[in-house]
C-alpha cells in the first residue's frame, strides 16, 4: 500500500463565522492554521479566502496573495486553491485566484448540484452575528451549485498552460462518469486525484455502501490511473477517513468539511483533526505520505513552477 496522503481544507465556503470561534477568517489566521496543519502531518493544505471584516466567502485573488506566499515560506506542503469557492458565485470569480495564482493544485467539482446548507440554521440560527450568514444558509434551498460541462472544460482549459494538476471533487456517482468523460477527451491527465465527497445534503449519503460503491465504480472507470480519496462531511469525517485508509485511500479533513472534533466538541483548529487522523492512520500500521511523497504519487510540477 501506498503512504497515505492527508490534505486538509482549512476554511472553506460552507461555514459561516459564528459557527465556530476556531474557523480561520483573516489571512493571517488561514496562512497560521494552514502552517499548523502542514507541521501536524498534512501533506496538501486546500484553501478558500474570506472577507476578513465579516468572514463572508470571496474569490478575489488579492485575498490569497495575503496568504499563500506565507504558507510556502514556512512550509513545504502543497498548495491547493479552490475553483469552488461558493455556489453563490460565477465561473468566472471562481476561476481567477487559480489562474493567476498558478498552484501545483486546484479543486475542481464535477457537476451542477443541489447544495442544501440550510439545516445548519436548527443548531446556529441564535448565533449568527453577520447579516450575510442567515440568508447565505436559508437561500441554499432554492440555490444550485453549478457547474455545467462547459464550466468544467471552461477552467480545465484555462489552467492548462499553468500545468495546474486537479483535486477532482465527486459528490455523486455521476461525476466519476463526468470525470471519465473529460479524461477521454484529454483535458485532464492521469493520475487524477478523486477526491470523493460523502454526507453534503444534494450529493450521495455517508453510509459505508455509498462509500464502496464510489470506489468500486472509480476502479472500474480508471483503473490504475488514480488516487482515490475521501472527505466525510460532518460527523462523518474520521469514521469514513478511517475506511478509507484502511482500504488504501486518502484522506481529507478540516474545518471546511468539519467543525466538530467529537460528539459535541468543536474542533480548536485544522491540526488537531490532521493530529487525530494521523494517529488513525498509524494505528492502522500505515505511513503519511510528505508533501514530495505526494508530489511524486500526483505528478505535480513542483513549488518552485507556481505563481506566487
Amino acid at each position: 500500500m501506498s503512504k497515505v496522503i492527508i490534505t486538509c481544507a482549512i476554511t472553506g465556503a460552507i461555514h459561516t463565522p459564528s459557527m465556530s470561534p476556531y474557523l480561520p477568517v483573516t489571512p493571517d489566521e488561514i496562512a497560521q492554521s494552514a502552517i499548523e496543519a502542514a507541521q501536524a502531518g498534512a501533506a496538501i493544505v486546500h484553501l478558500h479566502a474570506r472577507d476578513p471584516l465579516d468572514g463572508r466567502p470571496t474569490q478575489a485573488p488579492e485575498l490569497f496573495r495575503r496568504f499563500v506566499p506565507a504558507i510556502k515560506e514556512a512550509s513545504d506542503a502543497v498548495i491547493n486553491i479552490t475553483t469552488g469557492g461558493a455556489p453563490t458565485m460565477t465561473v468566472e470569480e471562481r476561476l481567477q485566484p487559480a489562474l493567476e495564482l498558478r498552484p501545483e493544485l486546484a479543486s475542481l467539482n464535477m457537476g451542477s448540484m443541489n447544495f442544501g446548507l440550510y439545516e445548519m440554521l436548527g443548531r446556529f440560527k441564535d448565533k449568527l452575528k453577520y447579516d450575510w450568514e442567515r440568508p447565505y444558509l436559508e437561500g441554499s434551498d432554492d440555490r444550485i451549485f453549478k457547474n455545467t460541462f462547459k464550466d468544467i472544460a471552461y477552467i480545465l482549459q484555462s489552467c492548462s498552460e499553468n500545468e495546474t494538476r486537479f483535486e477532482i471533487e465527486c459528490y455523486d456517482i455521476g461525476h466519476l462518469y463526468t470525470a471519465a468523460h473529460f479524461l477521454d477527451r484529454a483535458l485532464v491527465k492521469p493520475p487524477l486525484l478523486i477526491q470523493s465527497v460523502f454526507g453534503l445534503r444534494g450529493g450521495i449519503g455517508a453510509h459505508v455502501e455509498d462509500l464502496m460503491h464510489m470506489r468500486r465504480t472509480a476502479d472500474r472507470l480508471f483503473g490504475k490511473d488514480y488516487v482515490w480519496s475521501v472527505l466525510g462531511a460532518g460527523r462523518s469525517q474520521m469514521p469514513l477517513a478511517a475506511i478509507s485508509a484502511s482500504v488504501g485511500g486518502n484522506v481529507r479533513v478540516g474545518l471546511e468539511d468539519s467543525l466538530w472534533d467529537g460528539p459535541g466538541k468543536l474542533a480548536s483548529s485544522n491540526a488537531t483533526q490532521v493530529r487525530r487522523v494521523r494517529t488513525i492512520i498509524e494505528a492502522l500500521s500505515l505511513q503519511v505520505a510528505t508533501p514530495d511523497e505526494a508530489r511524486a504519487m500526483l505528478n505535480l510540477k513542483g513549488r518552485h513552477s507556481v505563481g506566487f
